[in-house]
């Protein structure tokens, strides 16, 4: 359970940060959005290191489906564009594919 809060805080990060850029690039935002957004990528990746997992490439992969799924809340609650069926349906098999990687019995 403390991965998945690990993975939200981690998402939330990302996108904010990753949104900072889109901001300041494709929105006309002043230069200064760079700043907390760089502050949020790190937040990002240094939550990613705090997983319960002893491969940094299966802790990332499994991290996949909870992006995508807090992409779509962003899409929703910060654009106003309400995801679709396909998007929820897209993002119910991302979500049944990063349980297996982070839930399955790896051997190692």
């Amino acid at each position: 359970m403390q991965s998945i809060l690990i993975y939200f805080g981690a998402a939330l990060a990302e996108i904010a940060g990753c949104f900072s850029f889109w901001a300041w690039l494709r929105m006309g935002k002043s230069p200064l959005w760079l700043v907390p957004g760089c502050g949020s990528l790190v937040l990002f990746a240094w939550l990613l290191t705090l997983v319960d997992s002893s491969q940094a490439g299966r802790a990332y992969a499994a991290y996949g489906g909870i992006y995508i799924t807090f992409a779509l809340l962003w899409l929703w609650a910060a654009e106003g564009v309400r995801p679709d069926r396909w998007d929820l349906g897209g993002v119910a098999l991302c979500l049944v594919g990063a349980a297996v990687i982070l839930f399955g019995p790896h051997r190692a």
